[in-house]
């Protein structure tokens, strides 16, 4: 692929051009009937030049030397197009790119037909041994993104990121006969075939979530206010990617999140340090490995707080030269008609000295949170998160089940009542980020004890 077009190279600051190929699959199972079985698949091809302080983009579906031409004098004409709205400030944009081809190399996909007997066999197994449950769904889904990339800094790049997701929802009645329902997931690298979904897998998982959803048909209402809460790693992951992980993101910061005048200060407990890693931790390659983003810029680690301290932000080439910073490789684009935008990619609290069983033992009266079903936040780190599984906790000890709730707060004062982090590391990438466009993410960490406030009756 070259970058030589004149409409791409003449008079412009930057250019760059990516061909883009996105395969989805998706089936739903509900109580032994497939509801769903859908595959697509999109490609394209896009440019976008940066001339003045604007940029232009164009796209359009398909690969092909005369393509490349037509979105290239398209982008030209739509940087010229913006220049009409007045001068604005430009930037050097940071040279360089990355040039190398990382390519996923998993086993050979499965076959629909062999994806909907596994779970018709998961079913009927489940019935079995879990009589008492009104429905049983599952959801499997997996999809794969290939990007080669070209920019006129040098940068000549192959990525590919490839995740799968099993998904089992169990469905109960309480006393009331109203319905109660849990979720279990699970998720990884490459396709369904390279993700383990076993039923002599999933069995543990599955006899737990059981158990949680015959606790949660006699849950109680939480006490309303601010509690003591241990946040199970789903839910710490939550608060690190919704509530301070997005006013990490440069372009939010240069919109005005609170974030922005922070750098240096305190935002934490001395126990919290969180990283939006590229592509690997402790030598092992993430669920979401990024080793250059849609800017063709080298992806690095972006060191968001240490002890604490709140140290950088996620950059693009652009916001990073606003900033004054260096480049994380963090735009991104989900879709080939998809602009880059700065993205998280591996965000995750590090891990701690302590273990659940001890901060559980050293809270009197309080809850633990295990699981969330959605969550909002805002660039001045306040956020709310459903809580679909929580269990109280009493002189150290587990309580009862509590009814479906909130928990509430600024992230940053959540953050600074942290007393406690687990010492283990829980992973997941099944679900998407949305800011604009939606996005494969991953997000983990530890567990934390800290101070949140509880939706309650």
């Amino acid at each position: 692929m070259s970058l030589n077009a004149p409409a791409l190279v003449a008079g412009l600051q930057y250019s760059e051009l990516r061909h883009h190929e996105l395969r989805k699959s998706r089936v739903v199972m509900i109580d032994g009937h497939l509801t769903q079985n859908s595959r697509s698949s999109e490609g394209g091809t896009s440019a976008r030049v940066y001339r003045d302080g604007y940029w232009g983009f164009a796209s359009e579906p398909g690969p092909g030397a005369a393509a490349v031409g037509r979105i290239g004098r398209q982008a030209v004409a739509n940087v010229q197009a913006m220049a009409r709205f007045g001068a604005r400030s430009a930037v050097a944009l940071p040279t360089g790119g990355y040039r190398g081809e990382h390519a996923f190399r998993g086993r050979p996909a499965l076959g629909q037909g062999e994806i909907q007997q596994r779970l018709a066999a998961l079913n009927d197994w489940c019935r079995q041994r879990y009589p008492g449950l009104k429905s049983i769904r599952f959801v499997v889904a997996d999809e794969h993104h290939s990007k080669r990339l070209a920019t006129s800094t040098g940068g000549d790049s192959l990525a590919s990121i490839q995740r799968a997701a099993f998904q089992a929802i169990f469905v109960a009645e309480n006393a009331d006969g109203a319905p109660v329902e849990l979720v279990e997931q699970v998720s990884g690298k490459g396709s369904l075939a390279d993700i383990d979904w076993s039923i002599a897998t999933l069995t543990p998982k599955l006899d737990a979530l059981h158990e949680h959803l015959r606790a949660k048909c006699d849950a109680v209402p939480a006490r309303g206010g601010l509690q003591t809460v241990v946040l199970a790693p789903h839910l710490a992951g939550m608060l690190a990617h919704e509530a301070m992980g997005h006013p990490c993101e440069a372009d939010i910061v240069l919109g005005g999140a609170v974030t922005g005048g922070l750098v240096g200060q305190r935002v934490a407990s001395d126990l919290v340090s969180m990283v939006d890693f590229a592509h690997s931790h402790q030598g092992a390659e993430l669920m979401i490995p990024v080793y250059a983003d849609d800017e063709g810029t080298p992806a690095r680690d972006a060191v968001l707080i240490r002890d604490g301290i709140l140290t950088e932000f996620m950059n693009s080439r652009e916001t990073a030269a606003r900033l004054g910073a260096v480049p994380t490789g963090s735009a991104r684009a989900y879709a080939p008609s998809d602009e880059p935008l700065v993205r998280m990619r591996n965000t995750a609290i590090l891990p701690g000295r302590s273990t659940l069983s001890e901060m559980i033992a050293g809270v009197d009266e309080g809850y633990l949170l295990m699981k969330t079903g959605n969550g909002q936040a805002d660039s001045t780190t306040e956020f709310m998160f459903g809580v679909t599984l929580a269990y109280e906790i009493r002189n150290g000890q587990f309580g009862r089940a509590i009814r479906d709730t909130t928990v509430s707060g600024s992230a940053i004062k959540v953050l600074q009542s942290v007393d406690a982090v687990s010492s283990d590391m829980v992973w997941s990438c099944s679900g998407y980020c949305g800011k604009k466009q939606p996005m494969v993410v991953a997000m983990g960490g530890p567990a934390l004890r800290a101070h949140a406030r509880l939706g309650g009756e």
